[in-house]
C-alpha cells in the first residue's frame, strides 16, 4: 500500500515560508499597523513558548551527553579519539562564526533602531557586572531556583555536576540516566507541538520587524543569511577540506559522492534523515563497520559544526541589532555555552532555534527578546546547518578510521577517483 504525500499546504515548512512572505508584505504595505504591540506579541509569544522549554531540554541533553561519553569510553581509544576530534573541530566552527561576525558585522543596519529601553537595560547590566560577580552568578542558590529563573549558565553547571554524579554511580545510575533521556525525548515532542505555531510567530515577527524598522531590515536579514552560508561554505572547503587533504582525499569529490544524501538533507532540513545511507556509503568508501557504527551516531550529538557556526554568528547579529557590542568576555561565554548547548540538537526540527535561545539567555537575558529578529528567517538557515553537520560527520568518520588504521585507502581512492 503506497503512502500518500501530504498536500503542500499542510507541510509546516511551506506554511512558515508563506507566513514570512505575508508578514513582510503586511509590514511593507501597512507599517503603522504592523508595528503595533499586538503584532509584536505574535512573535514574542512564540519565542516565550520556546524559552519555556529551554532549561529542561538543556538539563536532559547535557546529562544524556555525559552518558554518551561513558558509552564512548567503553569501546576504548576509538571513542576517545572521536570525542577529541569532535571538540577540536567544533571549537574551530564556533571560532570561525565569531571571526566572520566580527569582520562582516551583520546587524549593523539595526543598530540604534532597537528599543531604547532594551539597550539601556543591557548597558546598565554590563557596566555593573564584574568578573567575580559573573563567576558567582554561575553558581545557583538552589537547583530549583536555577530552573525557575531560567538562568541557563546555572542550569548548565547543575546539569554537568548531576551528569558526572550519575556517571560516578556506574550501573546504579543507569535507571536515572535512562529516565533523563526519555524526559529529553518528551521535551522535544513538546517542542514539536509548539512548532505548529511557528507560522503565526513567523508572520508576527516578520511583519513587526519590517513595519518598525523598514524594508532595509530585509536587506540586513538577507545579509545574515548570506554571511551564514558564506561562513559554512568556507568552513567546509577550507577547514574540512584541509582535514580531508591531510587524510588523503579530496573534499569536493567526497561531496559529489554524497550528492544524493545531501539532497535528502536539503529537502528535509534534518541531517538524521540520511543517517542510514551515510553509514552505508562510508563503509563502501573503506571505513570499517565498527568505526562507522560508533563515530556517526556519536557525531550526531557531539559534532554539530553547522549549528555551532549558526549560534555564534547569529548571537553577534542579534546583539549588534540591539545596539550592544559584546566584549571578549561575553564572546568567550558564547564559545563555552554554545559548545554545551549544541549537544543533541542535530536532526530535531526547531532545535537550532532552541540552542540559540539558550546561548542568548546565558550571555545576557536582555538579549533574548532579539530572537524575534531572526525568527522569520530561521528556516532559511536550517538547511545549511543540517548540510554542514552532515558533511562534518562524514569527514570525521574517515579521519577516525584513518587514525585507527581501519581505513581501506585503496578502496577510498577507487571510489573517489574522478570518472
Amino acid at each position: 500500500m503506497t503512502k500518500t504525500r501530504a498536500p503542500l499546504h499542510r507541510l509546516l515548512y511551506v506554511q512558515v515560508l508563506a507566513a514570512i512572505a505575508l508578514g513582510a508584505l503586511f509590514g511593507w504595505l501597512a507599517p503603522h499597523i504592523a508595528a503595533a504591540d499586538w503584532v509584536k506579541a505574535l512573535g514574542d509569544g512564540f519565542v516565550k513558548l520556546i524559552k519555556m522549554a529551554i532549561a529542561p531540554i538543556i538539563f536532559c541533553t547535557v546529562v544524556s551527553g555525559v552518558a554518551h561519553i561513558e558509552d564512548a569510553k567503553k569501546v576504548g581509544r576509538v571513542g576517545v579519539k572521536a570525542l577529541i576530534y569532535f571538540e577540536i573541530v567544533s571549537t574551530f566552527a564556533l571560532a570561525i562564526g565569531l571571526l566572520v561576525g566580527n569582520i562582516l558585522k551583520p546587524g549593523g543596519d539595526f543598530a540604534g533602531r532597537a528599543d531604547a529601553a532594551a539597550i539601556a537595560k543591557y548597558a546598565e547590566a554590563a557596566a555593573h557586572r564584574s568578573g567575580v560577580d559573573f563567576l558567582l552568578d554561575i553558581i545557583p542558590d538552589s537547583a530549583v531556583g536555577a530552573f525557575a529563573k531560567g538562568d541557563i549558565l546555572q542550569v548548565l553547571l547543575f546539569s554537568l555536576l548531576f551528569g558526572f554524579a550519575l556517571l560516578g554511580m556506574g550501573e546504579r545510575g543507569r535507571p536515572m540516566r535512562q529516565w533523563v533521556e526519555e524526559a529529553g525525548h518528551a521535551m522535544f515532542a513538546l517542542i514539536g507541538i509548539v512548532m505548529k505555531a511557528a507560522p503565526i510567530g513567523a508572520f508576527g515577527a516578520m511583519a513587526y520587524t519590517v513595519g518598525k524598522y523598514g524594508s532595509t531590515a530585509l536587506l540586513s536579514l538577507g545579509g545574515l543569511i548570506g554571511a551564514f552560508y558564506l561562513t559554512s561554505a568556507l568552513f567546509v572547503v577550507i577547514v574540512l577540506g584541509s582535514i580531508a587533504a591531510a587524510t588523503g582525499f579530496n573534499i569536493l569529490r567526497f561531496l559529489a559522492y554524497l550528492k544524493d544524501e545531501l539532497l535528502i538533507v536539503l529537502g528535509t532540513s534534518s541531517s538524521e534523515s540520511a543517517l542510514p545511507a551515510l553509514m552505508e556509503k562510508l563503509q563502501r568508501l573503506g571505513c570499517s563497520k565498527s568505526v562507522v557504527g560508533l563515530v556517526v551516531p556519536t557525531g550526531y550529538s557531539f559534532n554539530l559544526d553547522g549549528t555551532n557556526i549558526y549560534m555564534t554568528l547569529t548571537t553577534l547579529f542579534i546583539a549588534r541589532a540591539m545596539g550592544a557590542e559584546l566584549d571578549v568576555a561575553h564572546q568567550a561565554t558564547i564559545l563555552v555555552v554554545a559548545m554545551l548547548t549544541s549537544k543533541g540538537a542535530s536532526g530535531v526540527s526547531g532545535a537550532g532555534f532552541i540552542t540559540l535561545a539558550a546561548t542568548l539567555t546565558a550571555v545576557d537575558p536582555a538579549l533574548a527578546p532579539g530572537m524575534s529578529f531572526v525568527l522569520g528567517i530561521d528556516k532559511f538557515m536550517s538547511e545549511c546547518r543540517a548540510l554542514t553537520n552532515f558533511i562534518g560527520n562524514g569527514v570525521a568518520t574517515i579521519v577516525v578510521s584513518a587514525w585507527e588504521g581501519e581505513l581501506d585507502r585503496e578502496k577510498l581512492k577507487a571510489v573517489l577517483a574522478p570518472s
